[in-house]
């Protein structure tokens, strides 16, 4: 839940690094989060919980993703890749398990501290 949290607080920063545990648990609790939700908007016949929802953590989404590709040396915008049809998002989910570059990179350090 910490990694959640501290992805909302970096809400807009897309310099720097992320660790796969920071990318990975967030994907993770806001995965868990849609469905809950989905489940409410289900049983309160709404429709916009989930949305709203949807909207509101775009942006850090899209933070912690630059964020993630930055760690593996790769710019942010590779994350537009994923808008090709089935082979964007495998490709995505290949860097996105790809283990950090050792040692500091252009977008700063190592964030194992090793």
């Amino acid at each position: 839940m910490n990694e959640y949290l501290g992805v909302l607080k970096k809400y807009a920063v897309f310099s720097g690094r992320a660790r796969r545990k920071e990318f990975w648990m967030f994907v993770l609790i806001n995965f868990i989060i849609a469905v809950v939700l989905s489940g409410v908007d289900m049983m309160l016949g709404l429709g916009f919980l989930g949305f709203i929802y949807a909207i509101a953590t775009l942006v850090p989404a899209l933070a912690v993703g630059a964020r993630r590709l930055h760690d593996i040396g790769k710019t942010g915008w590779w994350q537009l890749v994923g808008l090709v049809p089935l082979i964007g998002l495998i490709i995505l989910i290949i860097f996105f398990v790809m283990d950090s570059n050792p040692g500091d990179n252009q977008y700063g350090p190592n964030p194992k501290g090793t």
